[in-house]
């Protein structure tokens, strides 16, 4: 296995909440009232939709505000991966990921593990490192590796989604990935919004069932599972190994996107107050080697 390579689950498709519109020249996200199945194929117009994304629309309304999913692991860790991200608007690789008490960070010496004092309080990142998570989930039963992937930098959303993963997994005995689940879109008005919605992604259970029943759908599952030979636990190792194989999970072709969908406000040469050019990650990285060298 390639050192420094982050093995992570196989994607076949994207969970996104709008899309990214050209307005005045700019892409620019622009958010939904609903979710839209991707595939990993985007075009002049943006991401193609993904096939599941037609079928489960003549399922239901039209509107897609739930989406019927299982887990790929019982560990709520590897489901879900948040931390602090800093990201180099000119390359959209990233530099620097924490979780709030240490860090990886990508110098001129390579990688480095720092102390992390948190999004707000970082010196190093002036104001530009924000949470960020990745939700790898199952939508269909094709592909019993494949995973649909959720990004996201929403407060509500990752709050959520981990209080979630953490008392399912409680509840039901640690068979997550055996629990059939239910991706749900809400909305909520604040005084940040101006009372306007604002929506974010909750986790429940699937739809006409309730708690007790999906657990047990869930033993049920999971003792079919167990006569069959399929190892859970063997798995979720396996996915443990390889999250931590690479110092970062993103990989370079994947940047660009990212930055484009969730920080598109720093793209370019941003402007300050007076007047003057932003520089960027990479520049200001510079500047302080050589004030460091000269100092």
């Amino acid at each position: 296995m390639l050192k420094g390579f982050a093995i992570t689950p196989p994607v076949v498709g994207r969970i996104s909440i709008g899309r990214v519109v050209e307005r005045n020249g700019k892409r620019l996200p622009e958010k939904d009232d609903q979710f839209t199945l991707t595939s990993q194929v985007q075009n002049r117009d943006g991401w193609l939709l993904h096939p599941l994304d037609e079928a489960l629309r003549q399922q239901g309304e039209g509107k897609l505000r739930s989406l019927p999913i299982r887990l790929l692991f019982n560990d709520p860790s590897l489901n879900l991966r948040a931390d602090y991200n800093l990201f180099d608007r000119s390359t959209g690789r990233p530099v620097c990921v924490g979780n709030g008490e240490t860090c990886r960070r990508s110098g001129q010496d390579g990688i480095e593990s720092l102390p992390c004092p948190g999004s707000e309080s970082c010196r190093f990142a002036e104001g530009q490192c924000k949470p960020y998570a990745r939700f790898n989930v199952r939508i269909g039963d094709e592909d019993e590796t494949g995973t649909f992937v959720l990004r996201t930098t929403s407060f509500n959303t990752i709050r959520t989604l981990a209080a979630r993963l953490q008392y399912f997994h409680a509840v039901s005995g640690g068979l997550l990935a055996c629990l059939p689940l239910e991706l749900r879109l809400r909305g909520k008005s604040t005084t940040q919004s101006h009372r306007a919605p604002i929506f974010y992604v909750d986790l429940v259970v699937r739809s006409g069932m309730t708690l007790e029943e999906a657990i047990t759908e869930a033993r049920r599952l999971d003792a079919v599972r167990k006569e069959a030979g399929f190892d859970q636990a063997a798995l979720d190792e396996a996915a443990r190994l390889g999250f931590a194989n690479g110092a970062f999970e993103e990989l370079d072709e994947d940047g660009p996107a990212v930055v484009e969908e969730f920080f598109p406000d720093q793209q370019g040469s941003t402007a300050k107050p007076n007047g003057a050019p932003l520089k960027g990650l990479s520049g200001r990285l510079q500047e302080k080697v050589a004030i460091a060298s000269t100092g």
